[in-house]
């Protein structure tokens, strides 16, 4: 039986995709690789090679009342996983009341780190609380 990881689908892509966002300045809202990305940029920008649009969430304030992503996410046809691998979406707390997004890679989460100022491929923080994991459409 073939491992998961190495399972046929578009999640190589996917992984290096979001890797081609690493770098990029982080900026509320931006959604342009190497001007400025926010983490629901790097999620867009790595679905961008899949045969799926996903919605525009609404308008949402960092720090704020998070969009509801679960929505955008099953309107697309992205589908809600127990265990997450590399190309599909983590959904994640990083304080009460906060969303933020990355995608999986082999090496941990490529996502927009606003603290450091830039797309950053790093571990997966323990201390984040795991909302959700989806798979988008043609991944795996």
């Amino acid at each position: 039986m073939a491992d998961a990881d190495s399972a046929p689908g578009a999640w190589p892509a996917i992984v290096a995709a979001a890797r081609g966002c690493v770098g990029t300045r982080f900026r509320a809202h931006g959604r342009t690789p190497g001007l400025g990305l926010d983490c629901v940029g790097v999620v867009l920008v790595a679905a961008s090679g899949l045969p799926v649009r996903l919605p525009v969430l609404p308008p949402y304030r960092l720090g704020g009342t998070p969009p509801d992503s679960a929505t955008a996410f099953a309107e697309a046809g992205a589908t809600i996983i127990d265990r997450a691998l590399p190309g599909d979406v983590l959904v994640f707390a990083p304080a009460p009341d906060q969303r933020h997004f990355g995608i999986v890679t082999p090496l941990g989460l490529v996502h927009a780190h606003a603290g450091l100022g830039r797309v950053v491929e790093a571990p997966i923080d323990a201390d984040w609380q795991v909302v959700q994991a989806w798979r988008l459409p043609g991944a795996r």
